[in-house]
């Protein structure tokens, strides 16, 4: 086993928008970037900057470890790990089939823990570790439609709490990122879901007001806004236990933090309308 000088990072998702952007991100700081993700083909970019792809998927635990082992013989160490993996399944929840449910929990809270469970014991005996886990501004609000989604989202914030305090004495930091809008392909995949469950039926007119007010949101920023973040956050001596960026990210957990529940509802609705 050969103990890498460079630090090591390993960033799932990193197939495609915000992931593929971390990890470029990262190795133009000097990382040495493993790349996670069920499309190596689409993480050319990758390897093309000096990285490595490799192929997990988080809900496979086969993949998983064998990504981490693979790390850990290559470079002996992981120090950041970036839980970006997951998607947003949208639908009205009386229509989500509970099977689709549980695979939005499974891919969005379960595998990021168990993949984390992986990396925590090298980074411990460093007593170094930086773990980001991606969230949303929708780990703090939930909109309809969404309600999985946001489901998850919550769990990944009670989780990272529990993580930061657990782990802080061994010298690893939890940072959790909440993005608001960035440029990507979730908007679609989550109007697409929401219509597959719910363009017809009781929740319809709701169904289509919401991919109406989709597809008005025509210019959202550059992943690197949150790259932005990542990379402030690892530069800190002590990093906040949060971050957020994007597109109305600030306004709505203002929002959020100072109207009562059902102002905050009537304000939703209204757009929903």
């Amino acid at each position: 086993m050969n103990v890498a000088t460079k630090p090591v990072a390993l960033v799932t998702g990193a197939s495609s928008g915000m992931g593929l952007d971390f990890a470029l991100r990262l190795i133009a700081e000097g990382y040495t970037v493993y790349g996670a993700a069920r499309r190596v083909d689409r993480m050319g970019g990758i390897a093309a900057a000096g990285g490595i792809a490799i192929a997990m998927d988080v809900t496979d635990d086969a993949t998983m470890v064998a990504g981490v082992d693979r790390i850990i013989a290559d470079q002996g160490r992981i120090d950041v790990l970036i839980n970006n993996a997951g998607y947003g399944q949208y639908g009205a929840l009386e229509d989500v089939p509970i099977a689709e449910a549980r695979r939005q929990m499974e891919t969005n809270v379960i595998g990021l823990a168990r993949l984390t469970q992986l990396c925590l014991p090298h980074m411990r005996a460093r007593r170094f570790g930086k773990i980001f886990n991606i969230s949303s501004i929708g780990g703090r609000f939930a909109l309809p439609l969404g309600g999985w989604y946001h489901a998850s989202k919550f769990a990944l914030e009670a989780y990272s709490d529990a993580l930061r305090n657990e782990v802080r004495g061994f010298g690893i930091d939890v940072i959790v990122i909440e993005p608001g809008g960035i440029e990507s392909e979730w908007s679609g995949i989550a109007t697409a879901e929401a219509e597959r469950y719910s363009a017809d039926g009781a929740y319809a007119a709701m169904t289509r007001r919401f991919g109406e007010l989709q597809a008005r949101i025509r210019k959202q920023p550059p992943p690197s806004v949150i790259s932005d973040l990542i990379v402030r956050a690892l530069k800190a001596r002590r990093p906040r236990a949060r971050y957020h960026g994007g597109l109305y990210a600030g306004t709505f957990l203002f929002l959020r933090r100072v109207l009562p529940d059902r102002l905050f509802d009537r304000m939703i609705m209204a757009a929903l309308k």
